[in-house]
C-alpha cells in the first residue's frame, strides 16, 4: 500500500475492497490472485478471527497509518509502525519525545473498532534502514520456526520484530503461547520476546 493510495482512499472505500478481496479470497479461483505461497493461503485459512474481524483489523492499520503520515511531526521525526490483530493495536518504532509518544497513541485510540492499545514506542532517533532489514529477516526465521512446530499451528502466530525484539499475537491458549515463545526465544538474533497474545481457552 502506498502513501497516495491511503491519503487518497476514504475509510469506506478501503473497508469495500477489503471485504471485496476477503470474497475473492474464498473461492478456488481467485486464491492465486491475491497471495503467492501455500503459507500465505494456510494463514488465512486457519485464522481463528471472523472473515469480518480480519477485515477490521486491515482497516484499522490503514486508518492508523493514515492519522500517523497526516501529522508532521510525527511523520518526519518518528519511526511507527501498527499492527492490529483482533481489534488490538500494537504500535512499535522509535519517536524522540514523550509528548510525540503519547500523542501517536491518542491518534491511533481515536481509530474505531479499536479495543486496546500496547504503546511498545520507546523515544529514541528512529531506526536505520540497516536495523529495519535485519527485523525483517528476523521476522522471516521466526515464522519459519513457528511453522515449524509440531504441536501447534503456527500460522495463528503474528510476529512483529522491531530492533531485535520479537512481538508474539494471536489467539492461542496459555500452553500454546509458552511453546511458542520459547521457539521464538531460539531464534539467533532474537534480542527479546514479548508475548502479547490473547488467550483462546482452549
Amino acid at each position: 500500500m502506498t502513501r497516495t493510495l491511503l491519503r487518497t482512499t476514504s475509510t469506506s472505500t478501503t473497508l469495500r475492497l477489503l471485504a471485496l478481496m476477503f470474497a475473492c479470497v474464498t473461492l478456488s479461483g481467485c486464491a492465486g490472485l491475491l497471495f503467492s505461497g501455500a503459507a500465505t493461503g494456510a494463514a488465512v485459512a486457519h485464522d481463528t478471527r471472523t472473515a469480518g474481524t480480519v477485515i477490521e483489523d486491515q482497516a484499522i492499520e490503514l486508518k492508523a497509518t493514515e492519522l500517523i503520515w497526516k501529522d508532521p511531526e510525527l511523520n518526519n521525526q518518528s519511526h511507527i509502525s501498527t499492527t492490529s490483530y483482533n481489534q488490538i493495536v500494537l504500535i512499535t518504532g522509535q519517536t524522540p519525545t514523550e509528548a510525540l509518544r503519547q500523542r501517536a497513541q491518542s491518534k491511533i485510540a481515536s481509530v474505531a473498532k479499536v479495543r486496546h492499545i500496547h504503546n511498545e514506542l520507546i523515544v529514541a532517533a528512529p531506526s536505520s534502514l540497516t536495523t529495519r532489514s535485519g527485523d525483517t529477516v528476523l521476522t522471516a526465521k521466526v515464522k519459519t520456526k513457528m511453522f515449524a512446530l509440531k504441536d501447534i499451528d503456527g500460522t495463528r502466530v503474528k510476529v512483529v520484530t522491531e530492533n531485535g525484539v520479537v512481538y508474539l499475537m494471536g489467539l492461542l491458549s496459555a500452553p500454546d503461547a509458552d511453546l511458542a515463545a520459547n521457539a521464538a526465544s531460539t531464534v539467533s538474533g532474537v534480542q527479546k520476546v514479548v508475548k502479547l497474545f490473547e488467550n483462546s481457552n482452549s
